[in-house]
């Protein structure tokens, strides 16, 4: 017998979670307030890499799933993801200190001190999953559409909207699980991205730093997702002109060719934070429901791991 399935939720984590459902022969409905390309996803660089929220030891697991997965779409051009050269600065410790987390990065290296930028003492290369998100929503939503799922687009008020209509129910609300089910653990963090043109660049750039404000670089075949912010408990949706213009000019003295490259857009996204990443299972009346959100800034990261995950929940 099939059994039915509403995802909640359009980001990349619905999306995700909603193509494992239906290739493990669920009957699967998506229902999402915005559409995928009005999520937080959109808005996301998005670099596949090490997570080191909680619940640490399933982090870990969930970003060596996602890692295969996306290094398996890597091989088709039409799902937006390319493994990408790398050049990720700041302090990793090495050896017997490196975390875990850091040695699933494929063939990570030390960069040589003369190839790094000015200002900065410690570098690694490797080579990382990319995905331009724009295009990469598009595969997914495309996977759906051949699989016959559709994404309906509502507003859901309650759980129970859900499950009087099907016996299992995703939750992928992202942030909106604060209403949705009343989580008040979950905090938003606003992010920046200033996109560009790309003049020809193909290496990734990421710094490694504690601070509220960073750099990162991550180039697409016509376009490059500048950054990097983050900003705890902001609910501001509107651009910060200042901060356009601070990352841009950090953007530009990391990667020269940046100058010749025309500001087309700046996305101002809102990541959904959580102490401790929810993906887990509980009953609700006669429905089965599987929680899976509170993603912080690693959705992408961790999507294939935790929706395959949820998948193996729903039973």
């Amino acid at each position: 017998m099939t059994t039915s399935a509403v995802v909640i939720g359009a980001g990349v984590s619905g999306l995700t979670s909603a193509v494992c459902l239906v290739e493990a022969g669920y009957v699967v409905r998506i229902w999402a307030a915005d559409l995928p390309k009005n999520t937080t996803s959109l808005v996301a660089g998005a670099l596949w890499g090490p997570s080191f929220q909680q619940p640490m030891d399933k982090t870990l697991a969930w970003t060596e799933t996602s890692l295969r997965d996306f290094r398996a779409l890597a091989r088709d051009p039409d799902t937006g993801v390319r493994m990408a050269p790398a050049l990720t600065v700041g302090a990793l410790p090495t050896g017997a200190d490196m975390p875990p987390q850091a040695r699933l990065i494929p063939d990570l290296q030390p960069c040589p001190p003369e190839e790094l930028p000015a200002g900065y003492s410690a570098g690694f290369r490797a080579t990382m999953p990319l995905a331009d998100m724009p295009r990469y929503l598009d595969y997914l939503t495309a996977r759906l559409a051949t699989n016959g799922v559709q994404i309906e687009q509502r507003t859901v008020r309650s759980l129970d909207e859900a499950t009087s209509v099907a016996p299992l129910v995703f939750n992928c609300a992202g942030l909106g699980a604060r209403e949705l089910i009343g989580d008040a653990s979950l905090r938003p963090v606003r992010g920046q991205h200033v996109i560009m043109t790309n003049p020809g660049i193909d290496e990734l750039f990421l710094e490694l730093d504690d601070a509220p404000e960073w750099t990162n670089i991550f180039p697409h075949p016509t376009r490059v997702v500048c950054g990097g912010i983050a900003v705890p408990d902001s609910e501001d949706t509107a651009v910060d002109d200042e901060l356009t213009k601070r990352i841009v000019r950090r953007c530009r003295a990391i990667e020269p060719r940046l100058h010749d490259a025309e500001v087309t857009e700046v996305l101002v996204g809102l990541r959904p934070d959580r102490p401790v990443i929810r993906v887990e299972a509980e009953q609700v009346g006669d429905a089965r429901v599987v929680h899976n959100y509170g993603h912080g800034g690693n959705g992408v990261s961790l999507s294939w791991g935790c929706a395959r995950e949820a998948v193996l929940l729903a039973a």
